[in-house]
């Protein structure tokens, strides 16, 4: 059926009129009337008066038209159309408004709505951007956009020139400490970037190049100022103020390129600083004013940003990498102004110790920081790229007191991506890992090392399976084991993985996973096989049947049937795959973990479950189950796989849920998504919390013992000095702590105290 659009011409503004199919074959007078149609679409859409068009005609009466070469007719009549806009409505306003006080609002509203328009026109003429422009070599239709725009309104009527003296005196106004619109700054930031189209080049001309001229005049003007007005201790608290001031402001509404030039503009400061550093060293303890004032200033900024509180402490990746930022700044001041002085280095190094174990939560962040950059999916970096990130977290991690806290989430986070294959590469873990072999010794990464000595076996594991499974008789493997399986085995105790109680299974998943124990046992004698399913991950295709089917017991019976995927592992887990019966309907395939999988099945055997029930069934923990069934039963009632009958977020064990038959989506594989944070929540990081604590006793203990055996007999501060020697490369010892230990070892007998002297301890043998 056809949707009529708002006609023009030969109708009134309030008329309609309808596209008609046209023939096979086009004569001259067919093509005119396309274009009447077209055109007159094109103008409305440019007036904000599209409601009453029907895209889907439009579209395949310009398909009509390129089909049969008519392209160059819809191309160039587009060009004149978009042209004679802008020229009649848009350049007058923006030129009007220069004298009128709203320029900088005109222009941006009219550059927001000429995209706006191109955006849907270019919808509209999708296939000749397809045909048309690609077998002529012309620019495509939004790009043809872009350059009307700056050829017929940017670059006329001294529109630029405004433009770029406008944007100045904004920047100018707030340097002076006055609010501005900086939103009116970053959109014609942005237009002029793409007004470039895919270069620079118009930004550059227009305002980046003159900017950078202006502020490197405005800059030595007022260095030199206020050298002269105020004491060396200020100057370098100013020059630290404003090129923070500045790497703000390009952050904020500037493009992101602008940032690195206007700081090189500013470290021309810097030869002042290296002036003050060669004076400053002549005079007695100048030096040491001069390092003062910066170590207070560093800290100063530094603890704004560990601020547990903080803005930047709520996201681990800005929190690094602002901490990278702060640390390249001062490297450019200690390398180019204080030429590597060991007094100014050393000071900057204890400054950046100091405020970055004042959060607790560093080593955390640190490692999620390495996550996201060895992770797949995340902005591609190049290798050169990878390695500065990690040779610059390294520096971090050397300021850190806690490594032995880091290793445990690096491990966690290591993990993850080994199991569900987000690695950027092997290579860039393993060169990972050698960074913090050199830097701690081959007992730091000894677990490491193991965890990908595990990965590499895992696709030899799976091809001898399956040529075991091949070799069976086929009845026999039908009967016992209705699916496929590939499996990864993991070393126990080298995994960082939490151990669960079993669930209970669905029965073609229970088979799956005891013909491969049946064959891993047979392979591997003595050796012992559990699965853990909290690494499982599952795909189960799903029927909905729509609202009219809704409560039909018979339809619900086999709604969700279809591939299951499962991690098995030695002693806690590794991955199978489980081929299910299919069915003819359509479908969703639903990508889901092995316990929302577990209760996902469970539907096909009753069509309602309490919570209470549920839990009895599958046997999954509590506090698991309520996150899963959350994650099954949330966001819009339409993309919802389970409805609930509760009340609250928090599930009772009397809520009901049934599968939820108005679940719509465009996609045929979907995502379930769980419901968790980014880091650990605080009852998680406590429990890992107490758990290093209990490590640590353990390596206290045997630190002492090893110092002991050595020495036979040591006075009680001597041994706490060598033990905390000893320790400081993994974690600061709490002096308690090695009291404490020394207590305890007291008490098994493997440490006495001296008869003459209780300050003494010996060694028993």
């Amino acid at each position: 059926m056809s949707r009529p659009i708002t006609g023009g011409g030969g109708a009134s503004s309030g008329g309609r009129m309808r596209i008609r199919a046209f023939p096979t074959t086009m004569d001259e007078k067919y093509v005119n009337q396309i274009w009447d149609l077209l055109k007159k679409a094109i103008q409305e859409i440019q007036r904000k008066n599209n409601s009453g068009l029907s895209f889907e005609e439009l579209y395949r009466n310009a398909y009509t038209m390129v089909l049969h070469k008519h392209g160059e007719k819809l191309y160039t009549g587009l060009r004149k159309v978009v042209e004679d806009h802008l020229r009649s409505s848009v350049r007058v306003n923006v030129g009007d408004s220069i004298n009128g006080g709203s320029f900088l609002d005109t222009l941006n509203e009219s550059w927001t709505d000429h995209t706006t328009a191109m955006v849907m026109i270019r919808d509209i003429l999708m296939y000749m951007d397809r045909v048309y422009v690609q077998q002529n070599n012309v620019e495509p239709v939004y790009h043809l956009g872009l350059g009307i725009f700056r050829d017929e309104v940017v670059r006329q009527n001294n529109v630029s020139e405004h433009l770029r003296a406008t944007l100045l005196a904004l920047i100018a106004d707030e340097r002076r400490g006055n609010p501005v619109n900086w939103m009116g700054i970053k959109n014609a930031c942005q237009m002029l970037v793409a007004l470039g189209i895919e270069t620079r080049s118009v930004y550059e001309s227009e305002f980046e190049n003159p900017f950078l001229q202006e502020s490197a005049e405005y800059y030595r003007s007022a260095s030199q100022k206020f050298l002269t007005e105020n004491s060396a201790s200020v100057y370098v608290r100013k020059v630290e103020q404003c090129i923070e001031d500045e790497s703000s402001r390009a952050k904020r509404y500037l493009d992101s390129k602008t940032e690195g030039k206007i700081l090189d503009v500013l470290y021309f400061i810097v030869d002042d600083l290296r002036r003050l550093y060669k004076l400053l060293k002549r005079v007695p303890n100048g030096l040491s004013v001069m390092t003062s004032a910066m170590s207070g200033h560093l800290r100063v900024i530094g603890e704004a940003i560990v601020k547990e509180n903080g803005e930047l402490a709520r996201n681990p990746v800005t929190f690094i990498q602002a901490l990278l930022d702060l640390k390249d700044r001062f490297d450019h001041f200690l390398h180019d102004a204080f030429h590597n002085d060991k007094l100014f280095k050393n000071k900057i190094q204890t400054d950046f110790e100091y405020f970055f174990n004042q959060n607790k939560k560093s080593p955390e962040y640190l490692s999620l920081y390495m996550d996201d950059k060895l992770r797949k999916g995340i902005r591609a970096l190049n290798d050169n790229e990878l390695e500065t990130l990690l040779d610059k977290s390294m520096v971090l991690f050397r300021f850190l007191q806690e490594k032995d806290v880091f290793e445990r989430y690096y491990k966690q986070h290591l993990a993850k991506r080994l199991l569900l294959d987000k690695s950027i590469s092997d290579d860039a873990e393993k060169a990972m890992i050698s960074k913090l072999k050199t830097e701690c010794g081959c007992q730091f990464t000894q677990k490491l090392e193991s965890m990908f000595r595990d990965k590499e076996l895992w696709s030899t594991l799976s091809n001898n399976f399956k040529e075991y499974k091949d070799g069976m008789d086929q009845m026999v493997v039908r009967e016992r084991d209705p699916v496929d399986v590939s499996v990864r085995v993991l070393t126990a105790g080298i995994w960082p993985t939490q151990n669960v109680s079993q669930c209970i299974l669905p029965l073609v998943c229970e088979t799956s996973f005891k013909t491969f124990e049946e064959y891993y046992l047979r392979k591997h004698s003595g050796r012992k096989i559990s699965l853990n399913t909290l690494l499982g991950s599952a795909d189960v295709k799903a029927i909905f049947y729509g609202t009219h089917f809704a409560g039909d017991e018979l339809s619900q019976q086999f709604r969700l049937l279809g591939i299951i995927y499962a991690y098995f592992k030695e002693s806690e887990a590794g991955p199978s795959n489980v081929l299910m019966p299919s069915r003819k309907e359509e479908h969703k395939i639903l990508q889901v973990n092995t316990h929302q999988m577990v209760i996902l099945l469970r539907f096909n055997v009753k069509t309602r479950f309490t919570f209470d029930e549920m839990q009895a069934d599958t046997q999954i923990p509590e506090k698991e189950l309520k996150r899963n069934l959350q994650s099954l039963a949330m966001g819009k009632p339409t993309q919802r796989v389970l409805s609930r009958r509760g009340k609250g977020k928090d599930i009772d064990g009397q809520d009901e849920f049934w599968v939820n038959d108005s679940f719509t989506s465009k996609l045929t594989r979907i995502k379930i998504q769980m419901v968790t944070s980014k880091g650990e929540s605080e009852p998680e990081r406590k429990e890992t919390r107490n758990k290093i604590d209990e490590d640590r006793k353990h390596e206290v203990e045997a630190a002492i013992v090893r110092i002991m055996k050595s020495r036979k007999k040591l006075a009680h501060n001597n041994l706490i000095t060598e033990v905390t020697q000893q320790l400081k490369h993994r974690f600061l010892p709490n002096p308690q702590l090695i009291k404490k230990r020394i207590e305890s070892l007291i008490e098994r007998e493997y440490l006495a105290r001296d008869v003459v002297d209780h300050k003494l301890y010996n060694y028993v043998a």
